[in-house]
């Protein structure tokens, strides 16, 4: 039997036998690439012994022993550190430190051997790059490869306890036709060291390239075959960096860590909260602190907001590090509930230092900038506040107040607005902290605002 040519979109791993231009699946334009799979004689076979089930109480409860990193922001997003024979995806932008991170864990293990194979530089320049972080332990061994035969038998052959390939869009198998990069050539890569890290206990950490949409390059299929997917996030202009965990079969999902880049690599931040509030901004109007929670982690971050006379037909209405429609709701409920009027209006808003927001707990924040800036009337100074906003202007209580009330007094607010459902929750925590319970949005504005 000839080999078929069959077509594969690079985005989803959708197939089709004839191009088209077009994805039906997922949506995307030009996606689809010429690939021909081999017949099933030619492909060499891995056979494995075969399998006895068990029943489910005939298996261990042993408590999971975790590996940690020695880089304590990296342990908190995983959830106290790697899981042995555990699959791990870290994605980011390029240049955003992902390689950097890893050397750095490699090089915290301490005691703890570890294998660094890269398939996009050198060994000198690769030495020169770890030189730059910090001393090379000798328990950090480095490889050069791209042939996946070749990785595998490497890990075999290893004592290493982690693994690190840089990065898994370079490794290829000679038994498939398609290009280094492929969907096919992901697929077989991630499906082949799932299966050798679960059979060895080694930990094995793939760094994956992102799109030009910030997407995890490559076929959906690689997120679903590892165990944790860690995202590195960082702006061009800032030298902070985010590690969020999107996905983790072992512990939370989309924790936060926090670090900053340094001529020596990655410092942690323990203390980020600090970089999302400017002291020099208090007492300007538009500008409020909100007590957000990403993750299982407390935050205070800034919101600022800047209403201007239009000089169009048509208002501009930008935010920033938030939903842009939860931006436009939030206008709604002040002109519908509160008589605030803004179709005349340009509308900036912004969240400090470029972090991105799903908590919805920063509306009320967000309401409450817009409405300082509209009267030019500045929030009291050393207030911070909480709360969801509901379509008929009520605050609405959010999830675990008591960690945002601990960060707020933390960090020195005196006063805090928040939902009055959460206020008995956080009664015994507040401490000197003068709490403001409210239901709507108008009786913060009359706190606020007297």
């Amino acid at each position: 039997m000839k080999a078929q040519t069959v077509y594969i979109c690079q985005n989803c791993g959708a197939t089709s036998a004839r191009w088209t231009g077009r994805c039906p699946v997922c949506g995307q334009w030009d996606t689809f690439v010429e690939e021909r799979r081999e017949r099933a004689g030619d492909r060499t076979q891995y056979r494995s012994t075969p399998a006895q089930p068990l029943p489910l109480s005939a298996v261990g409860t042993h408590p999971l022993e975790r590996l940690s990193t020695g880089i304590g922001e990296l342990d908190r997003v995983t959830g106290g550190g790697f899981v042995p024979g555990s699959l791990v995806l870290v994605a980011g932008d390029p240049g955003v430190g992902k390689s950097t991170l890893l050397l750095q864990v490699c090089a915290a293990l301490g005691s703890v051997q570890s294998l660094y194979i890269s398939g996009e530089e050198s060994l000198e320049q690769l030495r020169l790059r770890a030189e730059r972080i910090r001393p090379s332990p000798s328990t950090l061994l480095v490889l050069a490869e791209t042939e996946l035969e070749a990785v595998c038998t490497a890990i075999t052959q290893s004592t290493a306890a982690v693994v690190v390939i840089d990065s898994v869009q370079t490794l290829y198998s000679p038994d498939l036709e398609s290009p280094p990069g492929s969907v096919a050539q992901v697929r077989e890569a991630a499906t082949r060291l799932q299966k050798l890290a679960k059979q060895r206990g080694t930990v094995i950490i793939l760094i994956g390239h992102v799109t030009k949409e910030g997407l995890i390059a490559g076929p959906k299929v690689l997120e679903h075959i590892v165990d944790t997917v860690l995202q590195l996030e960082g702006e061009v202009p800032y030298a902070y960096r985010i590690l969020r965990a999107l996905k983790n079969r072992f512990g939370p999902t989309h924790e936060l860590g926090f670090f900053e880049m340094t001529a020596t690599g990655l410092r942690e931040l323990p203390n980020p909260s600090a970089l999302f509030v400017s002291r020099t901004s208090a007492g300007e109007s538009g500008v409020a602190i909100a007590a957000v929670l990403e993750g299982t982690r407390p935050l205070l971050v800034e919101v600022q907001a800047l209403v201007t006379p239009s000089a169009y037909a048509v208002p501009q209405r930008t935010m920033t590090g938030y939903d842009s429609r939860r931006l436009q709701m939030i206008m709604a409920v002040l002109e519908r509930r509160l008589g605030i009027g803004l179709r005349q209006y340009d509308l900036f808003a912004n969240i400090v230092g470029g972090l991105r927001l799903d908590d919805p707990a920063v509306d009320a924040a967000v309401a409450l900038a817009i409405v300082s800036s509209y009267r030019e009337h500045p929030l009291p100074a050393d207030t911070a506040l909480f709360g969801e906003l509901g379509l008929t202007g009520e605050l609405r209580p959010v999830r675990l107040p008591e960690l945002r009330v601990n960060e707020a007094r933390r960090l020195g607010i005196r006063r805090l607005l928040l939902p009055k459902a959460n206020a008995d929750a956080v009664a015994e925590v507040a401490e000197t902290l003068e709490l403001i319970p409210v239901d709507r949005l108008s009786l913060a504005l009359a706190h606020l605002f007297p």
